[in-house]
């Protein structure tokens, strides 16, 4: 199977088995919204935006050891799981100390929103830490371990768990924000013990004896990972605690809203990175690896920016659809997010050359830039620009790791970008955005972004026709 194939297998698999899953989410979202209001879907951003963090710091990051380490066949899989659960278990249980020092910071801090709010669920945060960072150890090494197909079905099995759950606590029982993050713990409890039984977990674990030399490499690549993680979480996530901060966690929730939707681009790239970076690592060596990075990267990009244009053009009566008639507002706020998911998909791919290439810190170097840069517009745009703030800041924060990347990883591998069609693509959603935002006819406002829309995949057309035909084997 040619590396072209072997990606677009492993990455219709990864989609049939995930796609449907995080669609569902999406649906949803409206549900959510009814059940939650406003402040309260803003509250219960806010709460797992926090839990993301603390689970980097409490694992260690050791989840891309796990990947890294575990598709490398010059690593032993039982030595990778074992010192991979044995990291996060450990880590994961820490969490519980750290109730009793946000309860401190609630007394010391009086008024701050987000403080009070996570001392009020910092037992159940804790608890959906330990149960996430389990779930995700097991379902990553499943993956690194070869069983795609599984964890691919696990995803399914997952969502509709936490949808089962998500009718017995919510509607059931009516437990409001608690009922939310209830449904994600115990779903992520069913799919550790069906992750355990289908792939046999146990036989890899090694309790005793595991390897000091590449215990030793594994967490020395995790490290990084964790500032990493740290600063894409703040271009990520900062500017919803910024708003519920400044504006309120009613404003957080419309915010959170318009950004939903945006980031369904990022769940498909996320699919489509997950069998990336299997091909990356594999074919780290290859003397045509230029060429293979330069051929995906120009198909990626084409097929990210004509989903990103579909995204705008659609996305008044989508959001009237799936949100509820309070949010409705929240398509206003999307064309930046758009452009922003956009390169943060296209940052995300050019640092898994530095996976690849075992180069960590230079991937939490570059990400620490855009971090910066997030903080200090976020605290100077939302005071007079409010929402429209927070997205600009994201936006400017993506592309300004995404360049930093470009520039950086050629001294690794020299992969040509397509420039101009970059330039083209990103002009043509920048119309588009300010079409959403500004246009009040209707029919201007559909006239423009319909023949923006057009013109966008007739630019975009012809590379992911050539990948097609790499992928069947043919030539140009």
């Amino acid at each position: 199977m040619n590396k072209y194939k072997k990606l677009a297998s492993n990455t219709i698999v990864l989609a049939l088995g995930q796609f449907g899953s995080k669609l569902l989410v999406v649906l949803l979202m409206r549900f959510y919204q009814n059940m939650l209001g406003q402040e309260g879907y803003g509250e219960i951003g806010t709460i797992i935006d926090t839990a993301t963090l603390l689970m980097a710091f409490a694992t260690l990051s050791i989840g891309e050891s796990i990947i890294r380490f575990g598709l490398d066949k010059a690593y032993n899989n039982s030595q990778v799981f074992s010192i991979g659960l044995k990291v996060t278990l450990t880590g994961t249980l820490t969490c519980f100390i750290i109730i009793p020092i946000i309860a401190w910071l609630s007394g010391v801090l009086p008024d701050n929103n987000v403080i009070q709010l996570l001392d009020e669920y910092s037992l159940i945060t804790a608890v959906y830490v330990f149960t996430g960072g389990l779930k995700s150890t097991c379902a990553l090494f499943v993956r690194s371990n070869g069983y795609v197909r599984l964890y691919a079905i696990d995803g399914i099995f997952t969502t509709v768990m936490n949808v089962l759950f998500n009718l017995l606590f919510l509607v059931g029982l009516n437990l409001g924000n608690m009922g939310y993050l209830l449904s994600v713990i115990c779903a992520d409890i069913c799919s550790v013990l069906f992750l355990t039984y289908m792939a046999r977990l146990p036989k890899y674990f090694i309790l005793f004896g595991t390897d000091r030399d590449v215990r030793k490499a594994m967490i020395r690549f995790a490290i990084p990972m964790i500032p990493t993680t740290v600063m894409w979480w703040i271009i990520n996530v900062s500017d919803n605690f910024f708003v519920s901060e400044m504006l309120g966690f009613a404003e957080s929730g419309i915010y959170k809203a318009a950004y939903r939707l945006p980031n369904m681009i990022a769940l498909l790239s996320g699919i489509f990175s997950q069998a990336w970076n299997m091909s990356a690592i594999s074919e780290k060596n290859s003397r045509t690896i230029a060429k293979f990075y330069s051929d995906v990267f120009s198909a990626f990009q084409s097929f990210v920016f004509v989903v990103g244009a579909g995204m705008l053009l659609l996305i008044k009566p989508i959001i009237s659809v799936i949100c509820a008639e309070d949010f409705h507002i929240a398509y206003i706020y999307t064309p930046f997010l758009v452009l922003a998911v956009v390169y943060s998909c296209f940052a995300t791919f050019m640092g898994s050359i530095y996976v690849a290439s075992k180069q960590s810190t230079r991937s939490m170097v570059t990400t620490a830039v855009g971090a910066v840069v997030n903080i200090g517009l976020n605290a100077l745009l939302i005071p007079f620009m409010k929402n429209h703030g927070a997205a600009v800041a994201t936006c400017v924060s993506f592309f300004t790791v995404f360049v930093i990347r470009v520039v950086d990883t050629k001294k690794i591998v020299f992969m040509n970008i397509r420039l101009r069609k970059l330039v083209t693509n990103t002009i043509c959603l920048l119309i588009m955005g300010f079409t959403v935002i500004f246009s009040k006819n209707d029919v201007i406002f559909f006239a423009i972004l319909t023949a923006v829309f057009l013109f966008v995949v007739f630019i975009n057309f012809r590379a992911c026709i050539k990948l097609v035909k790499q992928v069947m084997g043919k030539k140009k």
